[in-house]
């Protein structure tokens, strides 16, 4: 079956389990009261399902904006997939230098473009990070809570950073007042 946008109340019929009633749905699976096997949840793409009486059909399901983010999260995650941030044009083939107070000792120059690129890694990585704490199933609402504040912290103490970033819309962001 190639529809994903079916709603609840669609009359379904799956060759393992018999006739059944769409009760729920998530982004990938439909939860499905079955007559005889009780409520399983199933992917959208399960083969052994075919629609009988489609109710509540809408493009909407799979379309909205924080499903995309999810996905988005999900391939940066699995994929290595990364944003494309754009840099600030004028620190384009620019260096850092790093002066040890010891005039003695040899300065470190690293381009900005490398750590650029390792900001953009850390910021995606926290992403990541909060994804899964707010998919924890062993975590209660306080303890995710907790660590979302930790975390908007720790953007909050790369602000400084946000020098380096072309747009506004890509930059650190902690705590708001």
């Amino acid at each position: 079956m190639n529809n994903l946008t079916l709603g609840p109340g669609t009359r379904l019929q799956h060759t393992q389990y018999g006739p059944g009633v769409i009760v729920a749905l998530r982004y990938a699976t439909y939860i499905i009261s079955f007559i005889n096997h009780g409520v399983k949840e199933i992917d959208k793409t399960d083969d052994k399902l075919e629609e009988i009486i489609p109710e509540n059909v809408s493009a909407e399901i799979e379309t909205h904006s924080e499903v995309e983010r999810s996905l988005l999260k999900i391939l940066r995650l699995w994929g290595g997939i990364t944003e494309n941030v754009p840099m600030g044009e004028k620190w384009s083939k620019g260096t850092m230098l790093l002066q040890p107070f010891d005039k003695t000792l040899k300065p470190k120059e690293i381009p900005v473009e490398d750590f650029f690129h390792k900001i953009v890694m850390l910021r995606d990585r926290l992403r990541v990070l909060e994804q899964n704490i707010n998919s924890h199933k062993k975590l209660n609402d306080e303890d995710k809570v907790n660590l979302q504040q930790y975390i908007t912290r720790c953007y909050g103490s790369l602000t400084t950073f946000n020098v380096l970033f072309k747009d506004k819309e890509d930059w650190f962001v902690g705590e708001k007042s």
